[in-house]
């Protein structure tokens, strides 16, 4: 059976391509590469930039579960998934996570490529403040820590 994962959180910039060369493989038919890039409206505010913080043993540990549930939950046994999340600050249009999939099928990869960045966005401490135009700023309403 093949799986196999590489989950971290970054202080500095995500390279894409070290997660494409890792999904990389002649075993899957399908890959999907995710990535979410900071952008310049949110609420009708000008964004200029976020800043990420995070529990960072507390993310690495939510990634690690969510990775583990798509076996049990979404059946998908042989994949190849890579996992980064940023921390620090974040320009526009540059990345804050990247989720690199690789499964036999398309169909896998979606389904496990949507899966994990909407557990991750419900489930893991990672926080934002946002940074405005006008040189305000604001934290963002996240989701309480979990110790499940």
């Amino acid at each position: 059976m093949l799986h196999t994962k590489i989950i971290d959180i970054k202080k500095d910039k995500i390279i894409t391509s070290k997660a494409e060369k890792f999904i990389k493989s002649f075993s899957y038919g399908a890959s999907i590469i995710f990535t979410g890039t900071v952008r310049n409206i949110n609420e009708n505010k000008e964004v200029t930039g976020i800043t990420y913080d995070s529990h960072d043993e507390l993310v690495l540990k939510s990634f690690e579960e969510i990775y583990k549930e798509t076996e049990d939950s979404l059946k998908i046994k042989e994949k190849a998934v890579y996992i980064e999340h940023i921390k620090g600050y974040v320009g526009l249009g540059e990345t804050s996570i990247i989720i690199a999939v690789a499964c036999k099928h398309r169909d896998q990869a979606y389904v496990l490529s949507r899966y994990i960045i909407e557990e991750i966005k419900k489930r893991s401490p990672i926080w934002k403040k946002e940074h405005y135009k006008n040189e305000e700023s604001e934290w963002l309403k996240g989701n309480p820590i979990s110790t499940n």
